[in-house]
């Protein structure tokens, strides 16, 4: 029997590790990995429910897909993913062609679920509260950064999110096994690892806490870089804060997400903080790391949220001057405790808003890249821009994307670059073309 797979990845870094550890577990089963869904005898849609925009977007593929069914009737289609844990037998029901539907937890036993799919419709949604595939080796795609999931699930029910309902609830991986993932990516060339989890700062095995782990992967031979995300500001304790400054391959950056810089707006989020306390935060991690990089994720239009709620948020970001953030619309999402309250702004409002905040962070993270010109950015390279094959790009340590003229340099290296001009979105090294590239710059890194 014919064992060619093809796995498509919607979603977040998390569901980008969890594509290699299946793959990585299909390959050791005996199948093979190509490159064309219309090549494959299991295709597998690796998927996010998020928000409602990206299911919509994974139905409409899977309606592509299944045509592959109705030309080789022996095909498995099936979806993985928290897609699948959130809406289970529901998307047989829509999407009768699926043969196989399976959550986040389901993945150890994916080559027995296979063989029943090809039998009969097979659904495996079962929340799991001690799985963590700390013992399976992932597939990892190319390049210089490996995702090394430390642990899985939610504990903090924000009432906006669905994730502790669609991933479980949280559990970390032995340390040892997280060691060894980080031992086994740097023996196979990569040279930046991320931490990935809902809530990665609240690691904890045994005595081994998030600052632990760090200080214990900095010592890693071959590893140049560890990053992690998504930290929870309420997790960020000071030990994990000494770590940030102690560890050397912990680059000055960190992604804190925000989400309101209003009180009233946090407590409905159920996000266990407040704007003081978060304020209080970033002075103590700029403090402990100078000249630290901080990211963040903003959500508008929450209901309840009112024109003085917003206008909060708007003074947060300027007071604090994040490097860069992601800015989303609220969305109801089935499931979550705030889909049950009443919306009370409309698409239009948020839409101004969301456009409004987008476009002060543009001018904020200009004026933050340009106060970068001058100076000597070390870069992991990582490879030639879509736009201009001589031109190449990779990641300064503040996790700014920096391009430059290809001088013979490899992808892994760690170069610097002397930054000569900048955008909102990039800095750009001397050689150059800054007018070009700006207009381009969103479809070519």
């Amino acid at each position: 029997m014919e064992r060619r797979l093809y796995i498509e990845t919607y979603g977040c870094q998390m569901n980008v590790a969890d594509s290699e550890l299946m793959q990585g577990l299909l390959d050791r089963a005996g199948y093979t990995r190509v490159e064309r869904a219309d090549e494959a005898d299991v295709i597998l849609v690796n998927t996010c429910a998020i928000r409602e925009h990206a299911e919509q977007r994974i139905y409409g593929r899977l309606g592509e897909l299944t045509r592959h069914k109705l030309r080789r009737p022996g095909v498995v289609l099936g979806v993985a993913g928290c897609m699948a844990q959130h809406l289970r037998a529901k998307l047989i029901e829509r999407v009768p062609q699926l043969d196989l539907v399976v959550g986040p937890d389901g993945y150890r036993h994916l080559p027995e679920l296979i063989d029943e799919a090809r039998e009969e419709p097979t659904l495996a949604v079962r929340l799991s509260r001690v799985e963590t595939y700390g013992d399976l080796v992932p597939a990892r795609a190319d390049g210089v950064r490996a995702w090394v999931s430390i642990m899985r699930g939610c504990d903090k029910f924000c009432t906006f999110c669905i994730v502790p309902y669609v991933r479980g609830r949280e559990r970390s991986l032995p340390v040892g096994d997280v060691l060894r993932q980080v031992e086994h990516a740097a023996a196979e060339g990569f040279r930046e690892i991320v931490f990935l989890g809902q809530t990665v700062n609240a690691y904890r095995d045994g005595d081994v806490d998030f600052a632990e782990l760090l200080a214990r992967a900095n010592r890693v031979e071959g590893i140049v870089r560890i990053r992690f995300t998504s930290p929870h500001p309420s997790d960020m304790s000071d030990r994990a804060i000494e770590a940030l400054a102690a560890c050397e391959k912990v680059p000055p950056h960190v992604h804190l997400p925000l989400q309101s810089g209003s009180n009233s707006v946090l407590e409905r989020m159920r996000r266990t903080y407040t704007m003081e306390e978060y304020t209080a935060l970033v002075g103590r991690i700029r403090r402990a790391v100078p000249g630290v990089a901080l990211s963040t994720d903003i959500i508008v239009g929450f209901p309840g949220e009112t024109a003085e709620d917003f206008e909060a948020t708007r003074v947060a970001m300027r007071r604090i001057g994040f490097e860069s953030a992601f800015v989303f619309k609220y969305s109801p999402r089935s499931g979550a405790r705030s889909a049950e309250w009443p919306e009370t702004v409309d698409e239009e409002e948020k839409t101004r808003r969301i456009t409004l905040l987008i476009e002060e962070q543009k001018g904020t993270s200009l004026l933050k890249n340009q106060a970068d010109i001058g100076s000597i950015a070390q870069v992991l390279v990582e490879g030639p821009t879509r736009r201009n094959p001589l031109e190449w790009f990779g990641k300064s340590a503040h996790f700014k994307t920096t391009v430059f003229p290809h001088r013979g340099e490899s992808v892994g290296d760690l170069i610097p670059v002397r930054v000569a001009s900048a955008t909102p979105h990039a800095l750009l090294g001397e050689g150059v073309r800054a007018a070009s590239f700006a207009a381009t710059e969103d479809a070519t890194v």
